[in-house]
C-alpha cells in the first residue's frame, strides 16, 4: 500500500516482523490485530519489518520513508506488534517520537525499563515491589562465575535468561550444576547481559492492564503449563502447551491484591497503554512479580486479549480503545512538548 494514497479513514499503520528472535510471533499476532481492526473507523497499512531491518509495505513492497518536522506520514498511528529487541524496548517508540507519529504501548522510558529484565527488576524492587532474588552476569564476567556459589545462592532448580528477550526465548530451568553451563550458554546467545533467578514456588498468575493516566486491570488468569515451565512453544505454538484458566481460581482478596499490584507495577515502570504483568502466588497468597511485557502478545492463544474478553471487552473494541488511548497520549504530549 502507498503511503501516497489519500484516505478519509484513518490509517492505522501496523508494524510487524522485525529483527528480533520473536518474529514469527509478531507475524502470527500481526494478522489477530488486522482481523480484529474496526474498517468502519480504520483502514489498515500492514508495514513489514524484515529480519535484516528492511522496512517495507506489505501490499506494494514499497519502502517505507520517514519525514521528520512535517510532511507526509507512512500512518496516522502506529501499532507497533514487535516482540523483543528493536521493537518493544523503546528503538521504534524514539523513531516514532521523532517522527511525530502516535503509537500503541508505553513510550521510550516504559519499553525500556520493561524489557530489561534487570533494569526492571531493580526499579520494582526500589519501589518495595516483591520479585524473585536474582543476580546479573555480563558477558565479560562469564569467566568467572563458579556454578557452586549460584547454586548455594539459589538453591536448585534455578532459572537462567537473557536480560532483553522475550517470549521465553533464551530461558532454561536448571535442576543439575551440570545443566549450567549449558543455560548460560544459550541464554548468552540473546544477549551480553544475562540473569540467574531463584525459582519461586507457586501458580503463574497474570493480569492486562489498559489505560494511560488512569490504568485499569483486567481480571486474572493463571497458566497451567504442562512442561516444567511456560516455554515459548507452549505461548504461542502449541495449543495444548498449557491451560490458561481464566478467571484464576483465586481466593477474591488475593485476586484483588494481584490487580492493584498489576496497576503498581505499571506504573512503577513508567508504562502507558498496555502492558501484561506475570506474578507468581505462593501458597501463602504472598505475591511476587517476575515481569511486565509492554507488547504481549495477540496470538490466538496469547493471555492478554482473552482477559480482556473474559473483562468484557472485545477484541475488535480492545484494539479501538489502544489506537484511542494512543492518540489521547500524543495529543496531551504535545500541548506540553
Amino acid at each position: 500500500m502507498s503511503n501516497t494514497t489519500s484516505h478519509s479513514k484513518m490509517r492505522v499503520g501496523i508494524l510487524f516482523g522485525g529483527q528480533s528472535a520473536e518474529h514469527d510471533v509478531s507475524v502470527q499476532s500481526a494478522k489477530n490485530v488486522v482481523a480484529a481492526l474496526d474498517t468502519d473507523r480504520f483502514e489498515p497499512v500492514l508495514i513489514r519489518i524484515s529480519k535484516q531491518g528492511v522496512w517495507q509495505f506489505e501490499e506494494s513492497g514499497e519502502p517505507v520513508s520517514f519525514t521528520f518536522g512535517g510532511g507526509q506520514k507512512p500512518a496516522d498511528v502506529m501499532f507497533p506488534i514487535l516482540h523483543g529487541p528493536m521493537g518493544e524496548d523503546g528503538t521504534v517508540q524514539g523513531l516514532l517520537e521523532m517522527a511525530g507519529i502516535p503509537y500503541v504501548g508505553p513510550g521510550v522510558l516504559g519499553s525500556a525499563a520493561g524489557m530489561d529484565k534487570d533494569v526492571m527488576k531493580r526499579l520494582l524492587r526500589d519501589a518495595g515491589i516483591a520479585v524473585s532474588d536474582f543476580v546479573v552476569i555480563r558477558a565479560s564476567e562469564r569467566q568467572d562465575i563458579q556454578p557452586a556459589d549460584l547454586i548455594g545462592r539459589f538453591g536448585l532448580p534455578l532459572f537462567v535468561k537473557p536480560a532483553s528477550m522475550g517470549s521465553s526465548i533464551g530461558i532454561s530451568k536448571v535442576a543439575s550444576e551440570a545443566e549450567l553451563a549449558a543455560a548460560l550458554d544459550e541464554a548468552f546467545t540473546y544477549d551480553r547481559k544475562v540473569l540467574v533467578e531463584a525459582a519461586v514456588a507457586g501458580d503463574e498468575i497474570e493480569c492486562a492492564v489498559l489505560g494511560n493516566d488512569h490504568p485499569q486491570a483486567s481480571i486474572i488468569g493463571r497458566v497451567i503449563p504442562h512442561a516444567s515451565f511456560y516455554s515459548y512453544d507452549a505461548k504461542y505454538i502449541d495449543d495444548d502447551g498449557a491451560d490458561l484458566e481464566i478467571p484464576a481460581a483465586l481466593d477474591p482478596a488475593v485476586a484483588d491484591r494481584a490487580r492493584a499490584l498489576a496497576v503498581r507495577t505499571f506504573q512503577t515502570l513508567e508504562c502507558e497503554g498496555m502492558g501484561r504483568v506475570d506474578m507468581f502466588v505462593t501458597q501463602d497468597g504472598e505475591l511476587v512479580v517476575n515481569e511486565i511485557n509492554t507488547i504481549p502478545g495477540f496470538t490466538n492463544i496469547s493471555m492478554y486479549p482473552k482477559l480482556w474478553e473474559a473483562s468484557g471487552l472485545s477484541y475488535s473494541e480492545l484494539i479501538t480503545r489502544l489506537i484511542e488511548l494512543a492518540l489521547e497520549r500524543f495529543e496531551a504530549r504535545r500541548a506540553v512538548y
